[in-house]
Parts: C-alpha cells; sequence; structure tokens
C-alpha cells in the first residue's frame, strides 16, 4: 500500500498520478502529489516504479502501516531499484518480486524413474 510521497525528492512530475490505475492520488496544493484514497491502492508499485527520483515507497502490506520516511533508508524506491530502472542500475526484473520459481521436475515414468 502507498506509505509515502517524499516532499524533499519529489519533482512534480506527474507519473505517479498518470499510472496508477485506481487514482490514489490528487495534487495538493503545493503542487505535490498527495495520497487521497489510500484505501484504494491496490499495492501494484506502479507509482514506485514510474518514479524517476524514488519519492515513493509502497509497503508490500495491503493495510496501512504508521511509516516514518526517516526511518525508512533504503527502502524509499527500493522497488524501482530492484527492477534496475533509472540511471546507473543494472536491469534485475526477476528479483522484483517474488522468489525464483524453481525449475519443475523431469517427468517420471511408470516405475518412478526419469526420461
Amino acid at each position: 500500500m502507498i506509505e509515502i510521497v517524499s516532499a524533499e525528492r519529489c519533482i512534480t512530475c506527474d507519473k505517479c498520478i498518470a499510472v496508477c490505475p485506481t487514482n490514489v492520488f490528487d495534487r495538493a496544493p503545493d503542487g505535490l502529489p498527495e495520497i487521497a484514497r489510500q484505501e484504494d491502492c491496490q499495492t501494484c508499485f506502479m507509482c514506485e516504479a514510474y518514479c524517476p527520483v524514488d519519492a515513493l515507497f509502497v509497503s508490500p502490506t495491503t493495510h496501512p502501516e504508521p511509516v516514518d520516511e526517516a526511518g525508512l533508508g533504503d527502502l524509499l524506491g527500493s522497488y524501482r531499484e530492484r527492477l534496475g530502472w533509472g540511471r546507473g542500475r543494472t536491469p534485475g526484473a526477476r528479483l522484483a518480486v517474488g522468489p525464483e520459481l524453481r525449475r519443475p521436475a523431469p517427468p517420471r515414468d511408470k516405475k518412478g524413474t526419469t526420461s
């Protein structure tokens, strides 16, 4: 669930507003995006992935959690970093969500041996 929009990092590019499939954000009077409908967040990470300055933090939980921006450390924009999006980063989308999938076991014949 979206938890933080960093006023310190945000450059008001509106990408988070544009990519959000559930219209969670509104523009605040100061021009920054604000989390207006947090309960509508589907935890899809699109806003964090598309933020060019790592100004967002989406918690992997599906319910709000009190989060202090100062206590986030390297977590702010960490999903985008794991995707490898952004200057100087190595693409790594298969590492961004969930564990690596194991290959299926080879098929076995009626005797229980692999072919």
